[in-house]
Protein backbone atom coordinates (compact mmCIF):
# COMPACT_ATOMS: atom_id res chain seq x y z
CA UNK A 1 0.00 0.00 0.00
CA UNK A 2 1.39 3.37 -0.97
CA UNK A 3 1.77 6.12 1.59
CA UNK A 4 -0.50 9.15 1.44
CA UNK A 5 2.43 11.41 0.44
CA UNK A 6 3.27 9.10 -2.49
CA UNK A 7 -0.35 9.19 -3.65
CA UNK A 8 -0.38 12.99 -3.41
CA UNK A 9 2.75 13.14 -5.58
CA UNK A 10 1.17 10.72 -8.07
CA UNK A 11 -2.00 12.82 -8.28
CA UNK A 12 -0.07 16.04 -8.77
CA UNK A 13 1.94 14.44 -11.58
CA UNK A 14 -1.16 13.21 -13.42
CA UNK A 15 -3.46 16.19 -12.82
CA UNK A 16 -2.26 18.35 -15.76
CA UNK A 17 -2.46 15.40 -18.17
CA UNK A 18 -6.00 14.59 -17.01
CA UNK A 19 -7.09 18.22 -17.34
CA UNK A 20 -5.48 18.38 -20.77
CA UNK A 21 -7.36 15.27 -21.91
CA UNK A 22 -10.70 16.74 -20.81
CA UNK A 23 -10.08 20.17 -22.29
CA UNK A 24 -8.93 18.57 -25.54
CA UNK A 25 -12.20 16.65 -25.79
CA UNK A 26 -14.78 19.04 -24.38
CA UNK A 27 -13.24 22.49 -24.75
CA UNK A 28 -14.62 23.87 -21.46
CA UNK A 29 -11.72 24.78 -19.19
CA UNK A 30 -13.61 25.89 -16.09
CA UNK A 31 -16.02 22.92 -15.68
CA UNK A 32 -13.24 20.56 -16.78
CA UNK A 33 -10.98 21.78 -13.98
CA UNK A 34 -13.82 21.42 -11.47
CA UNK A 35 -14.40 17.86 -12.66
CA UNK A 36 -10.70 17.01 -12.43
CA UNK A 37 -10.59 18.36 -8.88
CA UNK A 38 -13.53 16.10 -7.97
CA UNK A 39 -11.73 13.11 -9.49
CA UNK A 40 -8.56 13.96 -7.57
CA UNK A 41 -10.53 14.21 -4.35
CA UNK A 42 -12.18 10.84 -5.02
CA UNK A 43 -8.77 9.28 -5.66
CA UNK A 44 -7.30 10.82 -2.51
CA UNK A 45 -10.14 9.27 -0.51
CA UNK A 46 -10.24 5.85 -2.20
CA UNK A 47 -6.69 4.96 -3.20
CA UNK A 48 -5.08 4.89 0.28
CA UNK A 49 -7.64 2.24 1.33
CA UNK A 50 -8.37 0.36 -1.90
CA UNK A 51 -5.00 0.71 -3.58
CA UNK A 52 -3.78 2.65 -6.63
CA UNK A 53 -5.33 1.37 -9.89
CA UNK A 54 -3.05 -0.19 -12.49
CA UNK A 55 -3.57 2.78 -14.81
CA UNK A 56 -4.07 5.79 -12.49
CA UNK A 57 -4.20 8.36 -15.29
CA UNK A 58 -6.87 6.41 -17.14
CA UNK A 59 -8.87 6.05 -13.91
CA UNK A 60 -8.73 9.77 -13.28
CA UNK A 61 -9.72 10.58 -16.88
CA UNK A 62 -12.73 8.26 -16.73
CA UNK A 63 -13.97 9.58 -13.38
CA UNK A 64 -13.40 13.23 -14.33
CA UNK A 65 -15.09 12.66 -17.70
CA UNK A 66 -18.18 11.21 -16.05
CA UNK A 67 -18.39 14.20 -13.71
CA UNK A 68 -17.97 16.61 -16.62
CA UNK A 69 -20.54 14.85 -18.80
CA UNK A 70 -23.05 15.11 -15.96
CA UNK A 71 -22.43 18.84 -15.88
CA UNK A 72 -22.72 19.27 -19.63
CA UNK A 73 -25.89 17.22 -19.92
CA UNK A 74 -27.69 19.75 -17.76
CA UNK A 75 -27.51 22.15 -20.69
CA UNK A 76 -29.05 20.64 -23.85
CA UNK A 77 -27.61 23.29 -26.17
CA UNK A 78 -24.15 22.83 -24.77
CA UNK A 79 -24.46 19.06 -25.15
CA UNK A 80 -25.25 19.47 -28.86
CA UNK A 81 -22.26 21.72 -29.33
CA UNK A 82 -20.02 19.16 -27.67
CA UNK A 83 -21.33 16.39 -29.92
CA UNK A 84 -20.66 18.51 -33.00
CA UNK A 85 -17.14 19.35 -31.78
CA UNK A 86 -16.43 15.71 -30.94
CA UNK A 87 -17.51 14.64 -34.42
CA UNK A 88 -14.84 16.91 -35.89
CA UNK A 89 -12.09 15.78 -33.52
CA UNK A 90 -9.81 12.82 -34.33
CA UNK A 91 -10.86 9.92 -32.14
CA UNK A 92 -7.34 9.29 -30.87
CA UNK A 93 -7.05 12.89 -29.68
CA UNK A 94 -9.26 12.35 -26.67
CA UNK A 95 -9.62 8.64 -26.01
CA UNK A 96 -8.28 7.65 -22.62
CA UNK A 97 -6.09 4.54 -22.48
CA UNK A 98 -8.00 1.39 -21.50
CA UNK A 99 -7.40 -0.08 -18.03
CA UNK A 100 -3.86 -1.37 -17.73
CA UNK A 101 -2.68 0.21 -20.98
CA UNK A 102 0.33 2.48 -20.96
CA UNK A 103 -0.14 4.26 -24.26
CA UNK A 104 1.52 7.66 -24.23
CA UNK A 105 -0.38 10.58 -25.78
CA UNK A 106 0.62 11.59 -29.31
CA UNK A 107 1.70 14.96 -27.91
CA UNK A 108 2.33 16.36 -24.47
CA UNK A 109 -1.03 17.67 -23.31
CA UNK A 110 0.69 19.41 -20.42
CA UNK A 111 2.65 21.64 -22.80
CA UNK A 112 -0.49 22.35 -24.82
CA UNK A 113 -2.24 23.23 -21.57
CA UNK A 114 0.69 25.47 -20.71
CA UNK A 115 0.28 27.50 -23.90
CA UNK A 116 -3.50 27.64 -23.46
CA UNK A 117 -3.05 29.14 -20.00
CA UNK A 118 -0.67 31.70 -21.51
CA UNK A 119 -3.16 32.79 -24.17
CA UNK A 120 -2.49 36.35 -25.41
CA UNK A 121 -6.01 37.46 -24.45
CA UNK A 122 -4.96 37.12 -20.81
CA UNK A 123 -2.88 39.64 -18.92
CA UNK A 124 0.58 38.44 -17.87
CA UNK A 125 -0.56 38.24 -14.24
CA UNK A 126 -3.56 36.11 -15.22
CA UNK A 127 -1.42 33.86 -17.42
CA UNK A 128 0.94 33.12 -14.58
CA UNK A 129 -1.78 32.58 -11.99
CA UNK A 130 -3.83 30.27 -14.21
CA UNK A 131 -0.87 28.16 -15.26
CA UNK A 132 0.36 27.76 -11.70
CA UNK A 133 -3.13 26.57 -10.77
CA UNK A 134 -3.85 24.30 -13.75
CA UNK A 135 -0.40 23.00 -14.68
CA UNK A 136 1.64 23.42 -11.53
CA UNK A 137 -1.09 22.29 -9.18
CA UNK A 138 -0.43 25.06 -6.64
CA UNK A 139 -3.27 26.13 -4.41
CA UNK A 140 -4.74 29.61 -4.73
CA UNK A 141 -3.17 30.50 -1.37
CA UNK A 142 0.30 29.43 -2.53
CA UNK A 143 -0.02 31.47 -5.72
CA UNK A 144 -1.20 34.50 -3.75
CA UNK A 145 1.83 34.29 -1.45
CA UNK A 146 4.17 34.00 -4.43
CA UNK A 147 2.67 37.21 -5.84
CA UNK A 148 2.35 39.04 -2.50
CA UNK A 149 -1.40 39.61 -2.93
CA UNK A 150 -4.43 38.57 -0.83
CA UNK A 151 -5.86 35.12 -1.53
CA UNK A 152 -9.28 36.55 -2.45
CA UNK A 153 -7.68 38.78 -5.07
CA UNK A 154 -5.87 35.81 -6.60
CA UNK A 155 -9.04 33.69 -6.61
CA UNK A 156 -10.85 36.37 -8.60
CA UNK A 157 -7.94 36.66 -11.03
CA UNK A 158 -7.94 32.91 -11.71
CA UNK A 159 -11.71 32.78 -12.12
CA UNK A 160 -11.69 35.64 -14.64
CA UNK A 161 -8.84 34.01 -16.55
CA UNK A 162 -10.74 30.73 -16.90
CA UNK A 163 -13.77 32.54 -18.22
CA UNK A 164 -11.63 34.50 -20.65
CA UNK A 165 -10.26 31.41 -22.42
CA UNK A 166 -13.58 29.62 -22.52
CA UNK A 167 -14.02 28.06 -25.96
CA UNK A 168 -10.40 28.56 -27.07
CA UNK A 169 -9.28 25.53 -29.16
CA UNK A 170 -6.99 23.13 -27.32
CA UNK A 171 -4.01 22.86 -29.64
CA UNK A 172 -0.39 23.92 -29.94
CA UNK A 173 -0.10 27.56 -31.09
CA UNK A 174 1.60 28.50 -34.34
CA UNK A 175 5.16 29.89 -34.32
CA UNK A 176 4.20 33.58 -34.14
CA UNK A 177 1.62 33.07 -31.39
CA UNK A 178 4.00 30.77 -29.53
CA UNK A 179 6.70 33.44 -29.44
CA UNK A 180 4.27 35.95 -27.90
CA UNK A 181 3.40 33.51 -25.14
CA UNK A 182 6.92 32.30 -24.46
CA UNK A 183 7.91 34.96 -21.91
CA UNK A 184 4.88 34.18 -19.76
CA UNK A 185 5.43 30.43 -20.09
CA UNK A 186 9.03 30.72 -18.93
CA UNK A 187 8.11 32.94 -16.01
CA UNK A 188 5.49 30.45 -14.92
CA UNK A 189 7.99 27.61 -15.17
CA UNK A 190 10.42 29.52 -12.98
CA UNK A 191 7.73 30.26 -10.39
CA UNK A 192 6.73 26.61 -10.28
CA UNK A 193 10.35 25.63 -9.75
CA UNK A 194 10.82 28.25 -7.04
CA UNK A 195 7.82 26.88 -5.14
CA UNK A 196 9.39 23.43 -5.38
CA UNK A 197 12.86 24.63 -4.43
CA UNK A 198 11.69 26.53 -1.33
CA UNK A 199 8.06 25.89 -0.43
CA UNK A 200 6.29 29.04 0.73
CA UNK A 201 4.45 27.15 3.47
CA UNK A 202 4.27 23.82 5.24
CA UNK A 203 6.72 21.46 6.92
CA UNK A 204 8.86 20.67 3.87
CA UNK A 205 11.62 22.95 2.65
CA UNK A 206 11.86 21.24 -0.74
CA UNK A 207 8.88 20.00 -2.78
CA UNK A 208 10.47 17.47 -5.10
CA UNK A 209 7.21 16.97 -7.00
CA UNK A 210 7.04 20.59 -8.15
CA UNK A 211 10.78 20.87 -8.74
CA UNK A 212 10.75 17.67 -10.82
CA UNK A 213 7.73 18.83 -12.82
CA UNK A 214 9.40 22.17 -13.55
CA UNK A 215 12.52 20.37 -14.80
CA UNK A 216 10.44 18.01 -16.94
CA UNK A 217 8.53 20.89 -18.50
CA UNK A 218 11.69 22.95 -19.01
CA UNK A 219 13.31 20.04 -20.85
CA UNK A 220 10.18 19.58 -22.96
CA UNK A 221 10.14 23.30 -23.76
CA UNK A 222 13.76 23.16 -24.85
CA UNK A 223 13.00 20.21 -27.13
CA UNK A 224 10.30 22.36 -28.67
CA UNK A 225 12.50 25.48 -28.93
CA UNK A 226 16.13 24.29 -28.88
CA UNK A 227 17.62 27.51 -30.28
CA UNK A 228 15.94 29.97 -27.90
CA UNK A 229 18.49 31.40 -25.47
CA UNK A 230 15.96 32.17 -22.70
CA UNK A 231 14.62 28.59 -22.83
CA UNK A 232 18.12 27.10 -22.63
CA UNK A 233 19.05 29.60 -19.93
CA UNK A 234 16.05 28.76 -17.78
CA UNK A 235 16.75 25.02 -17.96
CA UNK A 236 20.38 25.71 -17.02
CA UNK A 237 19.31 27.89 -14.09
CA UNK A 238 16.91 25.27 -12.75
CA UNK A 239 19.43 22.43 -13.06
CA UNK A 240 22.24 24.42 -11.42
CA UNK A 241 19.99 25.43 -8.54
CA UNK A 242 18.47 21.98 -8.08
CA UNK A 243 21.96 20.44 -8.07
CA UNK A 244 22.41 21.83 -4.54
CA UNK A 245 19.09 20.56 -3.16
CA UNK A 246 20.45 17.47 -1.36
CA UNK A 247 22.73 19.66 0.77
CA UNK A 248 20.13 22.34 1.60
CA UNK A 249 18.59 20.50 4.54
CA UNK A 250 19.92 18.44 7.43
CA UNK A 251 18.82 15.07 8.82
CA UNK A 252 15.81 16.62 10.58
CA UNK A 253 14.73 18.81 7.66
CA UNK A 254 16.50 21.91 8.94
CA UNK A 255 17.63 24.52 6.44
CA UNK A 256 21.36 24.76 5.71
CA UNK A 257 22.46 28.03 4.06
CA UNK A 258 24.62 28.00 0.95
CA UNK A 259 27.88 28.96 2.68
CA UNK A 260 27.53 26.09 5.20
CA UNK A 261 26.52 23.29 2.82
CA UNK A 262 28.52 20.10 2.31
CA UNK A 263 29.44 20.64 -1.31
CA UNK A 264 30.41 17.01 -1.81
CA UNK A 265 26.65 16.32 -1.77
CA UNK A 266 26.00 18.56 -4.74
CA UNK A 267 24.98 16.80 -7.95
CA UNK A 268 28.05 17.16 -10.14
CA UNK A 269 26.36 15.67 -13.21
CA UNK A 270 23.60 18.30 -13.01
CA UNK A 271 26.23 21.01 -12.52
CA UNK A 272 28.16 19.85 -15.58
CA UNK A 273 24.99 19.75 -17.67
CA UNK A 274 23.84 23.14 -16.40
CA UNK A 275 27.22 24.76 -16.99
CA UNK A 276 27.31 23.46 -20.57
CA UNK A 277 23.80 24.81 -21.10
CA UNK A 278 24.85 28.25 -19.79
CA UNK A 279 27.60 28.40 -22.40
CA UNK A 280 25.15 27.33 -25.08
CA UNK A 281 22.52 29.84 -23.93
CA UNK A 282 24.99 32.72 -24.00
CA UNK A 283 25.82 31.86 -27.60
CA UNK A 284 22.15 31.97 -28.66
CA UNK A 285 21.83 35.73 -28.99
CA UNK A 286 21.80 38.65 -26.52
CA UNK A 287 21.83 37.56 -22.89
CA UNK A 288 18.51 37.81 -21.08
CA UNK A 289 17.60 37.52 -17.42
CA UNK A 290 17.55 33.72 -17.32
CA UNK A 291 20.95 33.41 -18.98
CA UNK A 292 22.47 35.88 -16.51
CA UNK A 293 20.89 34.17 -13.49
CA UNK A 294 22.17 30.83 -14.77
CA UNK A 295 25.68 32.29 -15.07
CA UNK A 296 25.45 33.46 -11.43
CA UNK A 297 24.31 29.98 -10.34
CA UNK A 298 27.20 28.42 -12.28
CA UNK A 299 29.73 30.58 -10.43
CA UNK A 300 28.31 29.44 -7.09
CA UNK A 301 28.35 25.79 -8.16
CA UNK A 302 31.91 25.91 -9.52
CA UNK A 303 33.35 27.06 -6.16
CA UNK A 304 34.70 24.07 -4.25
CA UNK A 305 34.50 26.06 -0.98
CA UNK A 306 32.32 29.00 0.01
CA UNK A 307 35.41 31.19 0.36
CA UNK A 308 36.39 30.37 -3.25
CA UNK A 309 33.23 32.01 -4.65
CA UNK A 310 33.99 34.70 -7.23
CA UNK A 311 31.87 37.42 -5.64
CA UNK A 312 33.22 40.32 -7.78
CA UNK A 313 32.13 38.47 -10.92
CA UNK A 314 28.78 37.62 -9.33
CA UNK A 315 28.25 41.29 -8.45
CA UNK A 316 29.07 42.28 -12.03
CA UNK A 317 26.46 39.80 -13.28
CA UNK A 318 23.90 41.12 -10.79
CA UNK A 319 24.53 44.62 -12.11
CA UNK A 320 23.60 43.32 -15.56
CA UNK A 321 20.61 41.41 -14.20
CA UNK A 322 18.98 44.35 -12.43
CA UNK A 323 19.31 46.41 -15.59
CA UNK A 324 17.59 43.67 -17.61
CA UNK A 325 14.97 42.85 -14.98
CA UNK A 326 14.75 45.46 -12.17
CA UNK A 327 12.79 43.19 -9.82
CA UNK A 328 13.09 43.46 -6.03
CA UNK A 329 14.28 39.88 -5.46
CA UNK A 330 17.07 40.33 -8.00
CA UNK A 331 18.04 43.56 -6.25
CA UNK A 332 18.00 41.77 -2.89
CA UNK A 333 20.41 39.20 -4.30
CA UNK A 334 22.57 42.03 -5.56
CA UNK A 335 22.58 43.55 -2.05
CA UNK A 336 24.14 40.34 -0.72
CA UNK A 337 26.76 40.43 -3.48
CA UNK A 338 27.52 44.08 -2.66
CA UNK A 339 28.04 43.08 0.98
CA UNK A 340 30.40 40.25 0.03
CA UNK A 341 32.51 42.59 -2.12
CA UNK A 342 32.28 45.94 -0.32
CA UNK A 343 31.29 44.96 3.23
CA UNK A 344 28.03 44.51 5.20
CA UNK A 345 27.37 48.23 5.66
CA UNK A 346 27.31 48.74 1.90
CA UNK A 347 24.95 45.80 1.60
CA UNK A 348 22.66 47.21 4.28
CA UNK A 349 22.42 50.46 2.35
CA UNK A 350 21.18 48.50 -0.67
CA UNK A 351 18.69 46.59 1.50
CA UNK A 352 17.34 49.88 2.82
CA UNK A 353 16.45 50.94 -0.71
CA UNK A 354 14.08 47.97 -0.99
CA UNK A 355 12.00 48.78 2.10
CA UNK A 356 8.92 49.88 0.18
CA UNK A 357 9.04 47.28 -2.60
CA UNK A 358 9.53 44.31 -0.25
CA UNK A 359 7.59 45.58 2.76
CA UNK A 360 6.34 42.63 4.79
CA UNK A 361 8.41 40.00 3.01
CA UNK A 362 10.41 37.73 5.30
CA UNK A 363 13.42 37.51 2.99
CA UNK A 364 14.11 41.23 3.31
CA UNK A 365 14.39 40.89 7.10
CA UNK A 366 16.38 37.64 6.81
CA UNK A 367 19.00 39.33 4.62
CA UNK A 368 19.00 42.39 6.86
CA UNK A 369 19.59 40.17 9.90
CA UNK A 370 22.46 38.37 8.19
CA UNK A 371 24.19 41.60 7.23
CA UNK A 372 23.60 43.20 10.63
CA UNK A 373 25.18 40.17 12.28
CA UNK A 374 28.17 40.46 9.97
CA UNK A 375 28.44 44.15 10.87
CA UNK A 376 28.46 43.31 14.60
CA UNK A 377 24.99 44.72 15.41
CA UNK A 378 23.84 41.63 17.30
CA UNK A 379 20.71 43.04 18.94
CA UNK A 380 19.36 44.54 15.72
CA UNK A 381 20.25 41.36 13.85
CA UNK A 382 18.34 39.28 16.43
CA UNK A 383 15.26 41.47 16.02
CA UNK A 384 15.44 41.18 12.23
CA UNK A 385 15.73 37.38 12.33
CA UNK A 386 12.83 37.15 14.79
CA UNK A 387 10.65 39.34 12.55
CA UNK A 388 11.56 37.26 9.51
CA UNK A 389 10.65 34.08 11.39
CA UNK A 390 7.21 35.49 12.22
CA UNK A 391 6.57 36.44 8.60
CA UNK A 392 7.43 33.18 6.86
CA UNK A 393 4.94 30.31 6.58
CA UNK A 394 7.65 27.75 5.83
CA UNK A 395 8.35 25.68 8.95
CA UNK A 396 12.01 24.88 8.07
CA UNK A 397 12.74 28.53 7.29
CA UNK A 398 10.96 29.60 10.47
CA UNK A 399 13.02 27.23 12.62
CA UNK A 400 16.25 28.31 10.95
CA UNK A 401 15.50 32.00 11.49
CA UNK A 402 14.49 31.38 15.10
CA UNK A 403 17.78 29.54 15.62
CA UNK A 404 19.70 32.46 14.14
CA UNK A 405 17.88 34.84 16.49
CA UNK A 406 18.45 32.63 19.54
CA UNK A 407 22.14 32.38 18.74
CA UNK A 408 22.41 36.15 19.22
CA UNK A 409 20.84 36.22 22.69
CA UNK A 410 23.09 37.49 25.52
CA UNK A 411 24.73 34.70 27.58
CA UNK A 412 22.26 35.20 30.48
CA UNK A 413 19.17 35.33 28.20
CA UNK A 414 17.08 38.28 26.97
Amino acid sequence: MRRTSEIEDLLRRHAPQVLGALVRRYGHFDPAEDSVQEALLAAAQQWPEKGVPENPRGWLIRVASRRLVDRLRSDEARRRREEAAAALTPRDAFTAPPPGAGRAPSEDDTLTLFFLCCHPDLTPAAQIALTLRAVGGLTTAEIARAHLVPEATMAQRISRAKQRIRGVPFRQPGPEDRDRRLAAVLQVLYLIYNEGHTATSGSRLHRADLAGEAIRLARAMRRLLPREGPVTGLLALILLTEARSAARSGPHGELIPLDEQDRTRWDRRAIAEGTALVEEALSQGPAGAYQVQAAIAALHDEAERAEDTDWPQILALYDVLVRLAPEPMAELGRAVAVAMVHGPRAGLTEVGRLEDRLAGHHRLEAVRGHLLEQAGDREEARDAFALAARRTLSVPEQRYLQMRAARLLPPDGP
